[in-house]
Formats: C-alpha cells, structure tokens, sequence
C-alpha cells in the first residue's frame, strides 16, 4: 500500500473518531441540558401574560385580600402574630389612664406557653384601687383586640384611713394575664382597630355595709350629737352644738353625716337623717321650752 493511500485511510479513521465523539456528545451531554431549557422554556412560556391580564389578575386579588381582611377586622376579637412580650406593657399603660389617681400596679412576665395551635405570653398583675379600677382593668384587658384572657384572681380588701380625711375602701388584687399570638397571621387583620375599652360603671359589691370607720368633719358642718334646738322661723331653725357654736339651717341643708330633712314650726321641732357608717338614723330635736319666750 502505498504512503497516499495510507494517509488517505489515517484521515478516514479521524474523521470517523470525530463523528463518533462529536454523536456521543451531543447524545450523552447536550441532549439533557436541551431537555432541561426546554422544559423551562415551555413552562416560561406557559407563564408569558399579557400585561393588561396580569393588572385585572393583580386588583381581583386584592379585592378578595380586602373582602378577608375586612371579615377578620369585623371580628371582636383578633390573635395578633409574632406578638412582642413588651407590648402588653405599653397596653397596660395606656389603659392605666382610665384609672383613678388612687390605682397603682405592677407587671411582672412569666414564661412564654402554647395553648393548642396558638402561644401566650403568662404576665401576673399585681396592686391595689378602688372596685371600679379593677373592674375597668379587667374590662379592658378582656374587651381588647388582641385575644387576652384573665386566667387567675385574687383579692382582699384595703382600707386606707389618712389622718383627718374619709376612708378609702379599696381593694388588694393578685390576677394572671394570658396574651395570645399566632406564628401566621390567619388570625388577624391588616387595619387594626381597637375595641371600645370604657367600662360602665359598677355597683361597689365590696364596699361594707357598716363600717367603723367614720368620716371626719371636714367641712365644719353641725354635728347634731349633743345640738340643741334654739329657735324656730317659718323657714330655718337655730341649732347650737355641744360647744355652743349656733346655726342657721334650713330643710336640705347638710349636717355632720347627714341632713336636715323637716322643720315643723307647728309642733317646734326639726328632723335630721344621719348615716353612721351604713347605720341610718333619724334624729329630732325640739324646741327647749326654757328657750321660749
């Protein structure tokens, strides 16, 4: 064989090897890949809006996300997500403003706890205040937005008696706090809005009946313990004390305790009501005869 023909099946041989791993690339390592862009290309494509569908999509989702969150506004009560343990405090503090200048408390956290799908904060409130300060603390922690419960409460009674000035009667108060949160926000809505947190005002069921603690007398008014009937007028009447200091009183007039309530010029005699610490009294004083001229 000669050296042309020889070249000529050297160049032959190449061009084959060529071919045969030019087939097995395009077989073994770009047939995959084109696979791969392909599909991606079709679901691409698949995803190709116009853009004017995409803006009537887009305001269709928003008005469905508004109608839901309007429905969960609606709602009383809502479970906020990812609550912050701080924010009770700042709850508290604004609700304090409701109270009267005789409330004080404290705030104390607990531990974090689940209750099922949700979580709680666990905060003990600790003071004292008159029955309608822990009756608008609780109404405002039970009545708020945000899920809280009160889990726990006791109390005791407090009387606070200043020197020369009326008792108080106000009440000691230990209570727990739970303040609900979710990890998602299925439970609360985008506007917040807070519920109307003013409670109406309660009879004091702990205020006692009788009581020893009598008011002083503040305002200098007669104290009809030991008065004396001096004189009489169509319209007054004269009282003196037991120190002799007289006054000129007329029906409605206040007393120590009470009021005078009738004058009857007639029969020369006037009526006082007085309530000694829950016990009602009627006094009368008549006209001394020695007095009359």
């Amino acid at each position: 064989m000669n050296r042309k023909l020889k070249n000529t099946f050297a160049l032959l041989g190449v061009l084959i090897l060529l071919g045969v791993l030019g087939f097995g690339y395009i077989y073994f390592m770009q047939k995959p890949s084109i696979k791969d862009k392909t599909a991606e290309l079709t679901s691409l494509k698949a995803l190709s809006y116009d853009p004017n569908v995409l803006n009537k999509m887009l305001k269709e989702k928003m008005v469905k996300a508004a109608t839901l969150d309007s429905i969960l506004s609606s709602r009383k009560f809502n479970i906020p997500k990812d609550l912050s343990s701080l924010k009770f405090y700042d709850f508290l503090n604004l609700l304090s403003t409701r109270l009267s200048e005789k409330a004080k408390f404290n705030i104390d956290y607990l531990s974090k706890n689940t209750d099922k799908e949700f979580f709680y904060y666990d905060y003990r409130v600790s003071g004292y205040g008159t029955f309608n300060d822990l009756f608008q603390l609780i109404y405002g922690i039970e009545e708020s937005k945000e899920l809280k419960k009160v889990t726990k409460l006791n109390l005791s009674n407090y009387v606070l008696a200043p020197e020369n000035e009326e008792p108080e009667f106000l009440l000691n108060y230990t209570m727990n706090v739970a303040v609900y949160f979710s990890t998602n926000d299925r439970y609360t809505s985008a506007t917040y809005s807070e519920n109307n947190l003013s409670a109406p005002k309660v009879y004091d069921i702990f205020y006692p009946l009788i009581r020893t603690e009598i008011p002083p007398n503040l305002n200098s008014v007669l104290d009809v313990q030991g008065a004396k009937l001096l004189a009489l007028v169509p319209d007054g009447a004269f009282v003196a004390d037991a120190r002799g200091k007289s006054y000129l009183l007329i029906e409605g007039d206040e007393v120590y305790l009470g009021y005078l309530t009738t004058i009857d010029y007639k029969s020369k005699k006037v009526t006082f009501v007085l309530n000694k610490g829950g016990i009602v009294e009627t006094v009368v004083l008549n006209l001394d005869r020695s007095l009359r001229k």
